[in-house]
């Protein structure tokens, strides 16, 4: 909690049975563990989360790839025979055409992708933090600050896997890419090292206000909800759900422009749904999208996003918090 000017942390509270109390009562993550433990449970967080959430992100990246019109379907959602529309008709597409393995493709250069950019978003918010405590900041501009700086750091090195990630996720029967190596050095090869950062521009533009907001909203609400007794044992995962579904709502045009950037290249035509229009930055392809699908395409898939960021933010920070308290613990028993 915020007292005397400073952030007081109550390290001597640790989960009894059903996790009665987390996070230290109410103390907050700037002021948890040291850098190398929160790298780890950053990374940790980020690997189990992937894990569970990975049906749904293929679900909502080949929603956001759909191009045809939002009205006129057809009664089996098809439009001209080729791509299914919607989300319950594009599961039994997959499921049906691609078996249930298919809702993890993508999922190694996905997981790479989440263990590196959770580590890198924990411990640059902590390091961020860390540099503006001198400037006396109001807290919601100190947590703002900081959760932007880590959401923008941890995009930017990690875009290419983010972008594998998408590529994978949007491939069909017809497969583009047989594995990680393939799939580099081909891009490599026809696409040049531009071709690995194809969409980064929305990519950061969305995640600057949706970290910011992100955290921001997240050390507003978990002190008050740290002892509160829910199903997943404390306030923590419903902190984190509030969150992201709040945060994601405001950005999530700047997502599915960035993924429609991101299929981009000479393989544009072959991925699930039928050829991808070509897109030339941000506004403009925005501007396409609209003028084509009306602003209704901008939200292709915000339903299934916004199923997807509550678990994926309750998991994240669930763990990230387990993970941190028993390296914690582990370090206090070595001494």
């Amino acid at each position: 909690m915020w007292a005397h000017g400073h952030w007081e942390s109550h390290d001597n509270c640790w989960p009894v049975g059903a996790l009665e109390c987390m996070s230290g009562g109410g103390s907050h993550l700037k002021d948890e563990g040291s850098k190398e433990q929160v790298i780890i449970a950053g990374a940790v967080a980020g690997l189990v989360s992937r894990f569970c959430i990975a049906p749904l992100d293929v679900l909502k990246i080949r929603l956001q790839l759909q191009t045809g019109p939002l009205q006129g379907r057809g009664a089996r959602g098809v439009i001209s025979g080729l791509a299914p529309i919607g989300t319950i008709n594009t599961f039994k597409h997959i499921l049906h055409d691609e078996g249930v393995t298919a809702f993890w493709k993508g999922n190694v250069p996905a997981e790479l992708l989440y263990v590196v950019y959770g580590a890198v978003q924990f411990s640059t918010y902590r390091m961020t933090n860390k540099l503006l405590q001198p400037f006396s900041l109001p807290n919601a501009v100190d947590t703002f600050l900081s959760g932007a700086s880590a959401g923008a750091a941890a995009t930017s090195l990690t875009y290419p896997l983010d972008l594998l990630r998408t590529r994978f996720a949007a491939q069909g029967r017809d497969r583009i890419y047989l594995n990680l190596r393939s799939s580099v050095l081909d891009i490599a090869r026809t696409e040049g090292f531009k071709g690995f950062f194809q969409g980064l521009s929305p990519a950061v533009g969305q995640v600057v206000p949706y970290m910011g907001l992100f955290f921001s909203i997240y050390e507003v609400l978990r002190p008050s909800l740290a002892d509160v007794s829910l199903p997943l044992g404390s306030g923590d995962a419903f902190s984190g759900i509030l969150s992201g579904v709040l945060a994601k709502s405001g950005v999530f045009p700047l997502d599915l422009i960035r993924k429609r950037l991101q299929v981009q290249g000479p393989m544009r035509a072959r991925y699930a749904g039928g050829s991808i229009p070509v897109y030339k930055g941000v506004l403009a392809t925005g501007r396409v999208i609209v003028a084509r699908e009306g602003w209704r395409g901008l939200y292709r898939g915000l339903g299934i996003s916004l199923i997807k960021s509550a678990p994926a933010s309750a998991v994240t920070m669930w763990t990230y918090e387990h993970a941190l308290k028993m390296l914690r613990v582990d370090k206090v028993e070595e001494l």
